[in-house]
């Protein structure tokens, strides 16, 4: 094997590990057939799981039922997948 063949190797193989790693980040959930507000508060609510600062649109949060409903599922699935 060629030096710059087995450093690309290397390279590809580290970064399919490290983006591996990643993946188990956010619990698998099927959010087809809910609303757009829904599916932008679940995303902001499980980012904001175990993170050093909560990510939420406080106005959407207070004024849309369905983006406060997917804020506080994806918080809480999130939180028990960390």
């Amino acid at each position: 094997m060629k030096a710059g063949s087995w450093k690309r190797t290397f390279s590809l193989a580290w970064l399919a590990a490290l983006l591996a790693g990643c993946a188990g980040d956010t619990a698998p959930v099927n959010l087809v057939g809910f609303s757009p507000s829904f599916k932008q508060g679940y995303t902001d609510g499980c980012e904001s799981a175990g993170a050093l600062r909560q990510r939420r649109d406080e106005a959407r949060y207070k004024a849309e039922a369905d983006y406060m409903q997917g804020w506080n599922d994806g918080y809480s699935v999130c939180s028990r997948s960390r």
